[in-house]
């Protein structure tokens, strides 16, 4: 009759039983599986609030544990299916168990547990998958990320009712993934501004700790933000970007056909041209420092 009344009571029975380590007694436990499928009348924001609960009781791990004891596992939560899903690969299941357990740990250290950095780790996989997907059809980088990020996000609103204030947090973890990868020039101290830094480093953390990207990189940022700035500058890695190299190397080229040929144009067709324009260049130069003369 409880159940009937609000089937929302379901799941916190699972929560209650979950965190202090009850188990249902019989009467109470036996109509669980056979009325969950009116959780489907639930309103998706009571359900969403139901798992965050769920997830930031400290025992994040256990309480899944018991909503499949009692076969609610499925279907409920489409966000929390994955965490059982055995056509995902191991690496991913990891991940989740790693975030989940993070969870609880922070619960019992007193410290706060935000709902969009459970969430953005939950549904990572989805987004990962999409940003390969999209990739393999020659789109850049970043701009793949973000159709993967948005295609996802999509998805999910028809499933469950993601507050925007979450879904921008995740957003932003989710884009900072690929910035930690450069390790160059200005921008480790400009991603370390960031708003988000906090939040996208402990993210990159767990993906290195389930293998999803080398361990060295965590290592590296964990030392570069507690370095002082002379190590800070010692630690950046020194690679030139793409369009400099380009640049560099066309320069190289054009000098070195002006030196081959010199003033008087002597050379094939293809360096004539080349030479061509780097003498009007240099003759409106020599123009110019005149008139300012």
């Amino acid at each position: 009759t409880r159940y009937r009344e609000d089937p929302v009571r379901i799941i916190r029975a699972v929560r209650f039983a979950a965190k202090l380590g009850f188990e249902f007694e019989s009467r109470t436990g036996a109509p669980v599986q056979s009325l969950a499928p009116l959780l489907a009348n639930v309103p998706l924001s009571r359900l969403f609030d139901e798992m965050i609960k769920l997830l930031q009781t400290g025992h994040a791990l256990a309480s899944i544990e018991a909503l499949k004891r009692h076969g609610l596992h499925r279907g409920v939560f489409p966000v929390l299916d994955v965490v059982f899903d055995e056509r995902l690969s191991e690496r991913s299941r990891e991940f989740m168990r790693l975030a989940l357990a993070d969870t609880d740990r922070r619960v019992a250290e007193g410290k706060a547990v935000a709902p969009s950095f459970m969430l953005a780790c939950l549904i990572w996989h989805e987004v990962l998958a999409a940003w390969k997907v999209s990739e393999t059809k020659n789109v850049p980088t970043i701009m793949a990320l973000y159709q993967a990020m948005d295609q996802v996000l999509q998805a999910q609103s028809e499933k469950l009712a993601i507050p925007r204030r979450f879904s921008g947090d995740m957003r932003e973890i989710w884009a900072l993934q690929p910035r930690f990868l450069h390790r160059s020039g200005q921008r480790p101290y400009r991603l370390l501004q960031q708003q988000r830094f906090r939040a996208g480093y402990d993210f990159l953390l767990l993906r290195c700790e389930s293998g999803e990207v080398e361990p060295e990189i965590g290592e590296w940022w964990t030392r570069f933000q507690r370095a002082g700035e002379e190590e800070r500058a010692a630690m950046l890695v020194r690679e030139a970007a793409p369009g400099k190299r380009r640049r560099k190397r066309r320069r190289e080229r054009r000098e070195g056909t002006l030196r081959r040929c010199g003033a008087d144009g002597a050379c094939g067709s293809r360096e004539a041209n080349v030479c061509s324009e780097m003498r009007v260049r240099a003759t409106l130069a020599e123009r110019h420092s005149r008139l300012r003369g």
